[in-house]
């Protein structure tokens, strides 16, 4: 059988591959509606997607990740789970069905009172989902995902395109994000052969809540402070600049789930199972802490500096003045890993009490930033820069409790990503002045990155960054064993 490390290290090149293959399909789609659509609708499409995402959180309710983390789960326990989350989401939809016209109402936006009641079918879909994927997790089997993320996007991003070029105006975004999460769980559901039992067993509801309300209190701290900024813009605002706000972070925030995201999942599952050995638990969270930050920092740069010819070229001038949101939250989307790290080693190891603990101090600072930006400045650009502060006090905040949890104090964790993000500075400065000679978009955007790449894997190599010879060794030693295995199987 495979060792934990040959299984983790294969289940974050699937999770990779299928943050990824999605992100690119979604990210193509993106762009075509982008090119169709007027910035007005992605504002309208923001605003619904707040009760979508809120939603999302007390349904799953902090019990998948705590099915994920239970050492003892079974068969009844997964029923359990779904029929509670079940309940949750019919009601939950039925307040939204109701409530539909009072926010469009309250936001000036008649048009939404429909697509929002369709939208909000998603939590249903995903009371079914969140259990699947727990199964998935566990097992470390994330080549199903993969699967299922992939045709997912495919089947939703062409069936919203068709929409969208017929007219269907807010009508495509909202196919899309719906048929996008049906089409996941059906094709998960072809993989994982579980079914829900007409089973629900108190003792373990209770049990597994005790863990799970703190990460709903935490997740519903989060997602309300990520969706704070959408309505108080589309509120004191108008949907045409929520529009360019919202596309100025939809894209490092996709960036940021591809590259952070592959490897949290993953380092969560490998965690809850070594969650005893303290030196293995910070050996892992260490790895992942260097390995995502490796990656994401310097994509964010390359992002930040090329910023303008990338939105002219993929989304039109008419989308120009997302330019500054969109580099702004590559910055905050830079500081992901030193956050969700330390965050997923609490779940890990069954600390969701001090998960709860720092989110509710750091939403406090948030809340304070976002108040004075917004209320007292009343300046648009001013809040999205108040992220930017809040998320810089924040890594402190989220990585304060380490040393005494995991032996792993923030000023380590800050020596870990400095070579990451010292060569990903230098490399975006050395590049940024591509753009001064004038070329076509499509060539200022390939020769740095041509350049960044090359620049950042020199620089790596020539100051022997620890994190490059790890990543070459492991590939190198897969690639053995790899072999090792055909040649067996020859004889």
């Amino acid at each position: 059988m495979a060792s934990l490390k040959e299984r983790t290290i294969g289940s974050l090149f699937w999770k990779l591959f299928e943050q990824g293959g999605s992100a690119a399909i979604t990210l193509i789609v993106q762009i075509v509606m982008a090119r169709i659509l007027a910035p007005d609708e992605f504002g309208m499409l923001a605003i619904m997607l707040v009760f979508v995402n809120v939603g999302n959180v007390v349904v799953q309710s902090g019990l998948n990740t705590a099915v994920i983390q239970a050492p003892d789960v079974t068969e009844c326990d997964f029923s359990t789970v779904f029929w509670m989350s079940f309940a949750v989401s019919l009601v939950l939809y039925a307040l939204v069905f109701a409530f539909a016209p009072v926010v469009a109402a309250f936001y000036g936006m008649p048009g939404i009172i429909a697509p929002l009641r369709v939208l909000v079918l998603i939590l249903i879909v995903n009371s079914y989902n969140a259990i699947q994927e727990a199964i998935v997790a566990r097992r470390l089997e994330f080549y199903k995902t993969f699967r299922s993320t992939v045709s997912a996007a495919v089947v939703s991003g062409s069936i919203g395109i068709g929409v969208a070029l017929v007219g269907g105006g807010i009508w495509a975004l909202v196919i899309q994000q719906l048929l996008y999460q049906l089409c996941k769980c059906i094709v998960l559901a072809l993989q994982v052969p579980w079914k829900p039992h007409l089973v629900f067993e108190r003792d373990r509801a209770r049990h597994l809540f005790r863990f799970g309300w703190k990460l709903l209190a935490s997740g519903l701290l989060d997602q309300l402070y990520q969706s704070l900024s959408d309505l108080i813009i589309g509120k004191l605002f108008d949907s045409t600049q929520l529009g360019f706000v919202s596309q100025g972070k939809k894209y490092p925030q996709a960036l940021g789930t591809v590259l952070d995201g592959a490897v949290q999942p993953v380092m969560l599952s490998a965690v809850a199972h070594v969650q005893d050995d303290h030196a293995r638990v910070r050996r892992l969270v260490r790895r992942a802490l260097k390995t995502s930050t490796y990656f994401i920092m310097p994509a964010m740069t390359l992002f930040a500096v090329a910023a303008d010819p990338i939105v002219r070229l993929l989304l039109g001038d008419k989308w120009a003045a997302c330019v500054p949101f969109l580099q702004v939250y590559c910055f905050v989307y830079a500081l992901l890993p030193i956050h969700s790290t330390n965050l997923q080693a609490f779940n890990g190891v069954g600390r969701s009490d001090l998960f709860l603990k720092l989110e509710i101090v750091k939403k406090i600072i948030g809340l304070a930033i976002i108040c004075f930006t917004a209320f007292v400045l009343h300046d648009l650009t001013a809040i999205v820069y108040g992220y930017a502060v809040s998320g810089v006090i924040c890594t402190f905040v989220n990585a304060s409790p380490s040393k005494r949890v995991l032996g792993y104090a923030y000023t380590e964790q800050l020596r870990d990503i400095a070579p990451a993000f010292i060569l990903s500075l230098v490399c975006g400065a050395c590049v940024y002045p591509i753009i001064l000679l004038g070329l076509p978009a499509p060539l200022t955007i390939l020769a740095q990155c041509a350049a960044m790449m090359a620049l950042y894997l020199v620089l790596s190599k020539l100051f022997h960054v620890e994190e490059l010879s790890y990543l070459l060794d492991t590939l190198k030693g897969m690639a053995r064993r790899r072999r090792g295995a055909d040649t067996s199987a020859g004889v």
